[in-house]
């Protein structure tokens, strides 16, 4: 799908506020609300976004974040990634160039529920040969917005 400037314009209002009614997204691109409805149907059809709700992980309960590298075993990295994604903690998960091959962003309760991910989850999975466990300390952004508005 090729987007074009009102498709940008639709999706930076939703990214300002993602419960802005079409009404309210027509009236201030200054198209018809019925142009923003289809727009937005074929975007979400297209896959270009989707609706989440982004929670802050802290008002859950979820108060140690970490990143963690893993080394894998030639030939193992897909296996190794899927069994990861049966994790509730791992809420991403990505292969990279580089010093680890597998990236993978999880949130716990505490750092003995992380640790207990590293000694007990992680070792049992067959092709990790290093797991290089970093722990966020502060946070400076958090954002899933990607255009300008």
């Amino acid at each position: 799908m090729e987007l074009d400037k009102t498709d940008f314009k639709i999706l930076a209002k939703l990214q300002d506020n993602g419960k802005s009614s079409y009404s309210e997204i027509a009236r201030v691109i200054n198209v018809s609300e019925g142009t923003v409805r289809a727009r937005i149907n074929k975007m979400l059809k297209e896959e270009v976004f989707e609706f989440i709700i982004h929670m802050n992980p802290n008002k859950i309960g979820l108060h140690v974040q970490a990143i963690i590298g893993l080394e894998t075993k030639l030939g193992l990295q897909d296996h190794i990634a899927c069994q990861l994604k049966t994790h509730q903690s791992v809420r991403f998960i990505g292969a990279f160039s580089g010093k680890h091959d597998l990236i993978i962003q999880g949130y716990f309760r505490d750092n003995e529920e992380l640790v207990s991910f590293v000694n007990e989850q992680l070792a049992k999975i067959e092709g990790i040969i290093s797991v290089d466990v970093n722990v966020e300390l502060k946070q400076y952004k958090d954002t899933f917005s990607y255009i300008d508005t």
